[in-house]
């Protein structure tokens, strides 16, 4: 099997920054509130070996591959995100860096990538961006790619209101599902196991949270 049906079919995604034209900025902005020390972060508590098949959906323009890349681990990275201004902004840099990572055009939801087939999936800052369907449609297909004892690493912001917003509901409903008990539960009725917050930490973005879950198939 090779992904969904649907895998080819043209959907609507939310460019980086939220604006096309806004794409210069992100890099500079990313900087700025500290992701590449998040990066850092998900990359040690994901635990990779040589030998691995590392899979990041929602690569952006590449950051937290060409992270592991410096770390000059023998694996087999490639990286998917469905705006192709943003992956030839992440095949620069990989060149410039002489780093042999692949980036690729597909939707999370639908990746076109055979069950079974990578060791790590990693996600930073991407599953909030998603509503709910796409991000069961995501999380669902996580788990067929993962080969048996494969595991899903993510980091995204912590949704909680805190200060004035506390008490009431969060305006931004992408937001509310970034609540960290319903991150859990997305991962948990996506069929992975072993779901669990593996972390937590901060950027200038707010708190961050990051989760573990494994294959739900045996091994």
């Amino acid at each position: 099997m090779t992904g969904p049906a649907d895998a080819s079919r043209e959907q609507h995604y939310l460019p980086a920054m939220g604006k096309r034209w806004l794409l210069p900025l992100y890099d500079p902005f990313a900087r700025l509130v500290g992701v590449g020390r998040v990066h850092e972060q998900l990359l040690d508590l994901a635990d990779l070996r040589p030998g691995q098949r590392i899979l990041e959906i929602g690569c952006g323009t590449g950051n937290l591959l060409r992270a592991l890349g410096r770390r000059r681990l023998d694996v087999d990275a490639l990286g998917i995100d469905p705006d192709p201004a943003v992956l030839r902004r992440a095949r620069r840099k990989a060149a410039r860096a002489k780093l042999p990572i692949r980036y690729e055009r597909a939707f999370a939801g639908a990746l076109p990538l055979p069950d079974d087939s990578f060791d790590r999936v990693l996600s930073a800052f991407m599953l909030h961006h998603l509503d709910e369907d796409d991000r069961t449609r995501a999380l669902r297909e996580v788990g067929r790619v993962l080969r048996p004892g494969g595991e899903l690493h993510l980091v995204d912001i912590d949704g909680t209101p805190s200060g004035r917003r506390a008490g009431r509901a969060h305006r931004d409903p992408r937001l509310a599902g970034s609540l960290p008990e319903r991150v859990l539960a997305a991962l948990t009725d996506a069929g992975l196991t072993g779901v669990t917050e593996n972390g937590r930490g901060r950027s200038r973005l707010g708190g961050v949270v990051f989760y573990r879950a494994a294959a739900g198939r045996a091994g």
